[in-house]
This record gives C-alpha cells, structure tokens and sequence, in this order.
C-alpha cells in the first residue's frame, strides 16, 4: 500500500460501530483508498480485528456500491503488476452526504 496510515493515524478514526444510529448522509468519512476505478471511504476502523467499515465502489460500479467492512490487510496486500493501493493524502474529513460518488451511488440503488 502507498502512503500507509500510521498506526496513531487508525487510533484516532471512530471505532467499529460508532456510526450505528447515525443517517448514511452524516457518517464522517474519514480515509479515502483507491485503485483503478476502485474507491474505499472509510469511516471507521477496528484496531484488534484490523476492519474499516465504509463506502466501497468496485470497478466504478455505482449501482453494486455499498457500505461494508474491508479487512485492512487486505487491502494492503493488493498488488497487480507492482500497482498497489494509494491514500488519498489530500483527503479532508466530510459527511458521506457530501461526497458526490457515494451520493451517486446511494442514488444509483434506490437507497434512502
């Protein structure tokens, strides 16, 4: 992985659940990961169990898009011909209800 958060970064991001009663439109997304056409928006993490749980978009596939959990060292240990996955070093902390690709997205499905 590029630019690899440090471990104080991950302690500072929400624990696993801290989003439960919240709208999908106010949940902080926090981390952004991508690769390709693939987009990762994390908004929480799990330090024992190593997990995010965000928005994730595969191969810019807006209508199967969905909030879920990524185990970390999975996406560390994605590599295709020497590629790997970057962070978005530039990425400012905002409501998901602000970020034009999970709005689509949740646009796409009918969500609400």
């Amino acid at each position: 992985m590029w630019n690899e958060p440090s471990p104080e970064h991950l302690r500072r991001l929400p624990r696993i659940g801290a989003n439960a009663e919240t709208r999908w439109q106010d949940i902080v997304i926090h981390e952004h990961f991508f690769f390709g056409a693939c987009d990762w928006y994390m908004a929480e993490y799990g330090p024992s169990d190593r997990l995010f749980f965000g928005y994730a978009i595969l191969n810019d596939d807006l209508d199967n898009s969905e909030w879920g959990y990524t185990a970390y060292d999975e996406l560390r240990a994605i590599n295709v011909r020497g590629f790997q996955i970057d962070r978005d070093l530039h990425w400012n902390a905002c409501p998901a209800g602000e970020v034009e690709r999970i709005v689509a997205g949740h646009h796409r499905c009918g969500c609400t």
